[in-house]
C-alpha cells in the first residue's frame, strides 16, 4: 500500500492512454484467466470482485454480511461485466466495464487533488505511476 495524491485528470488521462490502459487491462485479464481460454468465468472473476471490497466486515461493522447477500452482490457485479449475458466475460467486456468504473471514480474525485491509500498494482496506482513517469521525462 502507498499513499498517493491524484485527481480526476490522473485517472482520465490513464484511461484515455490506449497503450497504457490496454496493457494494464490485458495483464490483469491474463492473470485472472487461469484456464487460458480467453474468457473469464464467474469463478475466475470472484476473487477480483471480492477485492473491490464492496461489502467490508471491517471499519466498525460488527456483523458479518449474510453469505447469500454476498453471493447476490458478486453475481450482480459479474453481470455488469458480462454485457452480452453469455455467462463469461471476454477481454472487451472486461476493458469496457473497468473503463466505466475508472471514469466514474474520476467523476467522483473531481478536479481537486485528493490523498488516497492505493494498493500496489491497482489500476489507480498504475494511473499515478503513469503520471509520475510522464512528469519526470
Amino acid at each position: 500500500m502507498s499513499v498517493e495524491i491524484l485527481d480526476s485528470a490522473t485517472i482520465v488521462n490513464f484511461v484515455e492512454d490506449e497503450a497504457a490502459f490496454g496493457a494494464c487491462i490485458g495483464d490483469r485479464f491474463a492473470h485472472l484467466d487461469t484456464n487460458h481460454d480467453g474468457l473469464l468465468s464467474y469463478s475466475e472473476m470472484l476473487k477480483e470482485l471480492q477485492s473491490l471490497r464492496v461489502i467490508e466486515a471491517d471499519f466498525g461493522i460488527d456483523v458479518k454480511p449474510d453469505p447469500d447477500e454476498l453471493s447476490s452482490v458478486y453475481s450482480s457485479m459479474f453481470l455488469q461485466f458480462d454485457r452480452n449475458s453469455s455467462g463469461t466475460v471476454d477481454l472487451d467486456e472486461f476493458k469496457a466495464e473497468n473503463k466505466r468504473m475508472m471514469l466514474a471514480m474520476a467523476n467522483g474525485i473531481g478536479a481537486l487533488p485528493v490523498q488516497m491509500v492505493l494498493e500496489e498494482g491497482s489500476f489507480l496506482m498504475k494511473a499515478v505511476e503513469r503520471e509520475v513517469a510522464i512528469m519526470t521525462t
